[in-house]
């Protein structure tokens, strides 16, 4: 999957555009995300229910992968079971 690549979630509303990825499989609610949206909804899994933000980078602890959330929705996102984070801002240089 190439970077610049926007997946819909199957179980929700959430929409994300690929800034980095690896050989695993994007999901959402549980369910795996695609480009297209399907005609019958997956079901949310209550494991990958927390939400997703506007505008919030989701990332690995490997830093393989890294989503831009351009729609939020119920869903969690994970990369093959294994939960996203929230990318941490940098912190800006002091000036002293």
């Amino acid at each position: 999957m190439k970077p610049g690549t926007r997946l819909k979630s199957a179980a929700c509303d959430t929409e994300v555009m690929v800034i980095r990825s690896g050989d695993g499989t994007i999901e959402c609610g549980g369910a795996p995300m695609g480009e297209a949206k399907p005609a019958e909804p997956a079901p949310l899994s209550p494991d990958f229910s927390a939400g997703t933000l506007m505008g919030k980078r989701y990332v690995d602890a490997d830093g393989k992968y890294e989503l831009l959330c351009v729609k939020p929705g119920k869903g969690s996102l994970s990369v093959d079971g294994v939960a996203l984070v929230i990318k941490d801002a940098k912190p800006l240089p002091a000036s002293d």
